[in-house]
């Protein structure tokens, strides 16, 4: 049996079924407008005046892959990125990342680097990190060429792609490839447990990186709201 998370609204029950939850995280400098890639693909809208607070936003997702229902949440720091405020809590039960840039402004992608460095020091080497260059429709503006980025994703290994959460361009691309890569990597897992003799019992849940909390899980069942 799938997941089923029991929603009421006015007597009206839904029922949210999806046979894996994944967490991702959008993370790069403040001001690159990451709330409204993830506003763009949980809700389809673009808020010129959102403003940065200090805090954590979340919102939630299912797609399809294959066969299966992928549910995706999806956590964006929402200011602490100036004061350095985020702590390994954050990136707890992470298999994905979103690594946004702006390419308006160079310094943003100077960050890059230590960004990475951070994802690489609290998460496990199976992660998936997708490169994103944000704000591409802004052509006149641009600071940091394609070709670099690109360069710069193959040379660590990254995914990459350039977005326009304002178009909504790539947006829809950019959060369901990291998404099915990510299942493909836990459906390699499962696979391997399978195949293990040693492996523990079909049914249980499936830690992607051999951490204690388990980062993605497989039919899972939800408490009632």
């Amino acid at each position: 049996m799938k997941a089923q998370k029991k929603i009421t609204q006015k007597d009206v029950v839904v029922y949210d079924d999806y046979d894996y939850l994944f967490k991702v995280v959008l993370i790069g400098d403040s001001g690159i407008e990451k709330l409204n890639l993830l506003s763009r693909f949980t809700k389809n809208e673009f808020n010129l005046k959102f403003k940065s607070t200090i805090g954590v936003e979340f919102a939630t997702r299912s797609i399809h892959v294959d066969d299966k229902v992928v549910k995706a949440q999806i956590w964006d720091t929402v200011g602490q990125e100036r004061y350095r405020a985020i702590t390994s809590a954050y990136y707890q039960g992470v298999v994905g990342a979103l690594l946004v840039y702006d390419v308006t402004q160079h310094v943003t992608f100077e960050n890059v680097k230590r960004w990475l460095k951070e994802l690489w020091g609290h998460t496990d080497s199976n992660i998936v990190i997708m490169l994103v260059g944000n704000k591409a429709d802004l052509h006149h503006l641009r600071a940091m060429s394609t070709e670099d980025a690109k360069a710069f994703a193959e040379r660590e290994s990254t995914l990459f792609m350039e977005t326009s959460a304002l178009e909504s361009m790539n947006v829809e691309n950019a959060f369901t490839e990291v998404l099915t890569q990510i299942y493909y990597v836990v459906s390699r897992k499962a696979l391997d447990i399978e195949d293990d003799p040693v492996a523990l019992p079909k049914g249980q849940t499936i830690n992607v990186d051999g951490k204690d909390d388990v980062l993605a899980v497989k039919k899972v069942r939800c408490c009632s709201a």
